[in-house]
């Protein structure tokens, strides 16, 4: 009831019930001053409070009546402007409303237009990006693709494809002197067998590559537990591995550890010639700690030699630095490879 009452339709009646009174206060203080002050005969008290009676009850009528009729039209008018506004809420910015009166409402509501518009130009803006984005998404995703696979030739040409046919080379001179000379056909077959061992392990960490690199939805302690045991069912390496279970990252800092441990287990299978590795990932107060040591041949980190592993290591660095980490490497000859990582969660 009190919403009701305070409608503008309801308003503009009690601005004329306003206006009646102030003009009733007025006429009676005329009236009673005339009376008292000059007395005249055609004035009397019974005709001052019949004109005033009758004034009231007309006028009472009268504000009815013309606050019902001059607020009906803005009344009106203004639940256009509501209807419009709505519309523009639900997501309609094509309605549009138009005033002739020329007046406060009709450029409020020109405004309103002009707004619409403006913002369904904006609507198309924003689709148009969207479209956009997705295409260069897929270009993206296509130049990956085209880039990895460009990588992986690269290495099944340097690497796999060079040894496989140094084992063939080596396996026709070793058949050809098994008859004449078996000392040197053995110390041949030596070297077969330590080429293929090496191309085996090539061949490993190429696969290891083309695994997903994400989780998938798993947990981070359960992606590497499933790494580690898939890694230890086609390899020799002894792993030892010390993840927390109830390890709980951001899912950014997830994915960018588990493809920091999926690289450098890699560059183990590739180079290391390793048969021990030491995997620790534990949380201590607001910082992770990642810790991989393998017991390989090492490399010297000023020999030119290391290049073969620099690429990983770069990668490795640069994921770790995207988190706000640091990341330190040591490694000498005969001694293995140690790698310390710190990122703040």
């Amino acid at each position: 009831m009190k919403k009701r009452f305070s409608s503008i339709r309801y308003s503009y009646i009690i601005s004329h019930f306003n206006g009646l009174f102030l003009t009733f206060i007025t006429i009676l203080a005329v009236l009673l001053s005339i009376y008292v002050l000059f007395s005249p005969d055609w004035l009397t008290s019974n005709s001052i409070f019949l004109f005033i009676g009758l004034y009231v009850v007309i006028g009472f009528f009268v504000s009815i009546y013309a606050g019902f009729r001059s607020s009906g039209d803005l009344k009106q008018r203004m639940d256009y402007l509501s209807v419009l506004i709505t519309q523009f809420a639900n997501g309609n910015y094509q309605s549009k409303i138009y005033f002739n009166e020329g007046d406060e409402l009709t450029r409020i509501a020109n405004e309103l237009n002009e707004l619409g518009g403006k913002l369904q130009n904006q609507v198309k803006s924003l689709q148009r990006l969207a479209d956009e984005k997705a295409e260069l998404a897929k270009s993206a995703h296509k130049s990956a693709v085209i880039e990895e696979r460009q990588r992986i030739a690269r290495d099944l040409h340097d690497a796999v494809s060079q040894q496989l046919f140094a084992l063939t080379m080596m396996s026709e001179a070793s058949i050809k002197q098994l008859d004449l000379n078996p000392d040197i056909a053995k110390e041949q077959m030596t070297e077969v067998a330590n080429a293929a061992h090496q191309a085996q392990s090539e061949m490993r960490a190429l696969l290891l590559h083309l695994r997903p690199v994400h989780l998938s939805g798993d947990p981070l302690p359960k992606g590497i537990q499933k790494l580690v045991q898939e890694l230890r069912q086609k390899s020799q390496i002894d792993f030892q591995l010390e993840v927390e279970d109830t390890l709980k990252l951001s899912e950014a800092i997830e994915e960018h550890v588990f493809r920091i441990i999926q690289e450098s287990l890699s560059n183990i299978l590739r180079h290391a010639n390793a048969t021990e590795v030491k995997l620790e990932v534990v949380k201590r107060g607001k910082e992770l700690f990642l810790h991989i040591v393998d017991n390989g041949k090492g490399f010297d980190l000023s020999n030119d030699n290391a290049k073969k592993t620099s690429y990983g290591l770069k990668t490795m660095k640069e994921r770790c630095e995207e988190l706000g980490g640091t990341f330190t490497i040591r490694s000498n000859i005969d001694e293995g490879t140690y790698i310390d990582i710190r990122i703040p969660c």
